[in-house]
């Protein structure tokens, strides 16, 4: 259980290569043995056990909820410290884009990878819930896809993506955009590899986003303000947004854009080849 949100890792995580129309099903049997304070050896596993007899087990074994998130965030950020490594011997870019759902994300990278495939390789890690919908659409730009099926899950994890870029094998000198579960919470306490943390955020979503959600604006290091287009048929204050993000996150560097229209797009574009 991710026990920063309540959501399970014990359900099934799907990854399908678009690419050869294959799918990988991975069940998570995790077993663990402890030894309490008076010898009681107890040996369980997170597959069949309903979330709440194993947050009782866990709460016997460590106490609090607290120990429990401390080993879930320390075991994901070794595997996160190997996929740092394996995109740094490659000479890969990692953005780990995310939003709340319906914020422009796949918008966003089908118009940029349209733009730039001439420029950059640039390869995709897909994350939802469930269906290759935005998959599809990322794969008619002719790049390199792969999806990410979390089921129950809310976010993605650096374990799914190590067994991700096993099937997606990008190549040396390019781009892996991932493309987060729609989450403005829990995506943001887990390390990924990436080399940069983006949080999208469109302008249908409310100014105060980056003080109501501080850690994910904290967290990232820019922010792409999108839909601007919209902006003459919504109430949004764009100078206080920025305000706010700076507000949280004085380094946070902003771009003002619209993937529709192409609005503000050559920045980030400048941004990107530049980075890479």
């Amino acid at each position: 259980m991710c026990v920063t949100c309540g959501c399970s890792d014990d359900g099934e995580t799907k990854i399908t290569n678009l690419e050869v129309s294959e799918a990988e099903h991975n069940h998570h049997h995790h077993t663990h043995t402890h030894t309490l304070a008076d010898g009681t050896v107890i040996t369980h596993s997170h597959s069949h056990e309903p979330h709440t007899e194993a947050s009782q087990v866990h709460a016997k074994i460590h106490g609090t909820t607290i120990s429990l998130e401390q080993d879930i965030l320390a075991k994901n950020n070794l595997i996160a410290a190997q996929n740092r490594g394996w995109f740094k011997g490659r000479n890969i870019t990692a953005l780990n884009l995310m939003s709340s759902p319906g914020a422009g994300k796949t918008t966003l990278l089908t118009r940029t990878i349209n733009d730039l495939k001439h420029q950059l390789p640039i390869s995709v890690i897909e994350g939802d819930q469930e269906t290759a919908n935005d998959a599809k659409k990322i794969q008619e730009t002719g790049c390199k896809v792969i999806q990410i099926n979390t089921g129950t899950g809310c976010h993605l994890d650096a374990a799914m993506i190590d067994r991700g870029l096993q099937q997606l094998n990008p190549p040396l000198n390019s781009v892996v955009m991932i493309e987060n579960v729609g989450n403005l919470v829990c995506p943001a306490l887990f390390d990924l590899g990436e080399n940069v943390k983006v949080v999208i955020l469109s302008v249908t979503e409310g100014e105060d986003k980056p003080i109501k959600y501080p850690h994910m604006f904290h967290a990232s290091d820019i922010m792409i303000l999108t839909k601007i287009d919209l902006l003459a048929y919504v109430q949004f204050d764009v100078q206080k947004c920025i305000e706010y993000a700076k507000q949280v996150n004085p380094q946070i560097q902003i771009f003002q854009v619209s993937a529709t229209t192409g609005i503000g797009l050559d920045n980030w574009y400048k941004w990107l080849t530049e980075k890479l």
